[in-house]
């Protein structure tokens, strides 16, 4: 998704790292957070209420066709990194086959990554897949809107790579962020990063409604991206 606002990919907008992956720099303004938990729960709480026939369908129709395609599970849970580098087992549904890492161990996805099943694709296409995480921000492990969290094999070979890469784990890893909204599936996480900082930057309840609607907007119309 072309960005509509300038000079985000500036060096400027990514801090710089300080012996390790996550020491932030104390330079860093403190992320005004105070409002997100409950801005997530009073929406999970309003949304699940409003709509809760179609939740039901998505969950059980969602479990029954991937359970169908395989016979494989239909939850996948993967070790992330959080808020101030703590793990936490993130939950979505199964897009890839059964021990798809096997062989390759931990890499990147791509776009048009082959262990991707077909009942998967069109997951990830209307983000379907992601639905389980609602699990991780009722626990408070995740936001409804922040960094999208990486994999600790990933955040260690991006810190080696990416000066200040653990900046973004000042705050929650969200299910949905700038970098998601206004990049593409392919964006680099160098580019990411440029676009987590500069949410965490500006964060607010305000700017967090405005990204929730243009992610229902990307889930709608089946973005690629």
């Amino acid at each position: 998704m072309p960005s509509r606002m300038t000079n985000h990919n500036s060096e400027n907008d990514a801090p710089h790292k300080e012996n390790g992956r996550s020491q932030f720099s104390s330079g860093l303004a403190t992320p005004r957070e105070g409002y997100k938990r409950p801005f997530d729960l009073s929406i999970l709480i309003v949304s699940y209420v409003l709509l809760f026939p179609l939740w039901v369908a998505l969950w059980v129709g969602i479990a029954l066709v991937i359970w169908l395609n395989d016979r494989g599970p239909v939850l996948y849970g993967q070790l992330r990194v959080g808020k101030d580098d703590k793990p936490f087992l993130m939950w979505k549904f199964r897009t890839m086959i059964v021990d798809a890492e096997r062989l390759t161990g931990p890499v990147w996805a791509g776009e048009h990554d082959q262990r991707v099943t077909r009942v998967g694709r069109y997951l990830r296409r209307f983000r379907m897949d992601e639905l389980p995480q609602v699990i991780n921000i009722l626990k408070g492990e995740m936001s409804l809107v922040g960094p999208r969290p990486e994999r600790p094999e990933l955040v260690e070979q991006f810190s080696k790579q990416i000066p200040g890469f653990g900046t973004r784990h000042r705050v929650r890893p969200g299910f949905a962020g700038l970098a998601q909204v206004r990049g593409r599936y392919s964006t680099s996480p160098r580019n990411k990063l440029r676009y987590d900082n500069l949410y965490i930057k500006r964060m607010s309840p305000l700017l967090d409604v405005n990204l929730l609607f243009q992610a229902l907007l990307v889930v709608l119309g089946g973005s690629p991206h």
